[in-house]
This record gives C-alpha cells, sequence and structure tokens, in this order.
C-alpha cells in the first residue's frame, strides 16, 4: 500500500473538511486515519491517505489539490509516508 500524509492548515473556514475529501475521493484515494482542530481561529488537519486506487502520479495528485488550496487560502502540503517514516527513525 502505498500511503501518503497531507497536512491542511490556514484560517478556518466552512466547507474544508468536505472540499479536501471530496476531491480526494474523486481521485480514488481513501483517506485512512484523518484528525483535526481549531487552535485559535486556525484549522490544522492532518491525513493519512492510501494513494494506492489513485491510478496517479503523485505530483498530479499534489497539483489536483491546488484549486482547493488557492480557493480557500489553505497550505495543502503531500509528504510520501515512507519518506516521513524514514525521516522520523533518524
Amino acid at each position: 500500500m502505498t500511503k501518503a500524509l497531507i497536512s491542511v492548515t490556514g484560517l478556518d473556514a466552512t466547507g474544508i473538511i468536505a472540499k479536501v475529501a471530496t476531491k480526494l475521493s474523486e481521485m480514488n484515494i481513501n483517506i485512512l486515519d484523518i484528525t483535526q482542530t481549531i487552535l485559535g481561529g486556525y484549522f490544522t488537519m492532518m491525513m493519512v491517505v492510501d494513494l494506492d486506487g489513485a491510478h496517479m502520479e503523485f505530483a498530479a495528485i499534489d497539483e489536483a489539490l491546488q484549486p482547493i488550496r488557492e480557493e480557500m487560502k489553505m497550505t495543502i502540503h503531500m509528504q510520501r509516508m515512507d519518506l516521513f517514516d524514514a525521516m522520523h527513525r533518524i
């Protein structure tokens, strides 16, 4: 299974989770785990997703999230989980 960690941060607004989850669903990406919170008016969400169903390259998936970044004025960062795990084992 190819996993990625997606982080979403920015000013809180209605529909952030819905927009991100809908876009991932459209690309056949399954959300395996999710956590979100609001800290002082700032929205923060972390998701572990399964990329195997996407049938797209990693860069294309990241690019497909760009309209949400622009529309919602959010920072959305996607990182391969194997690289994330390796960085935090050192």
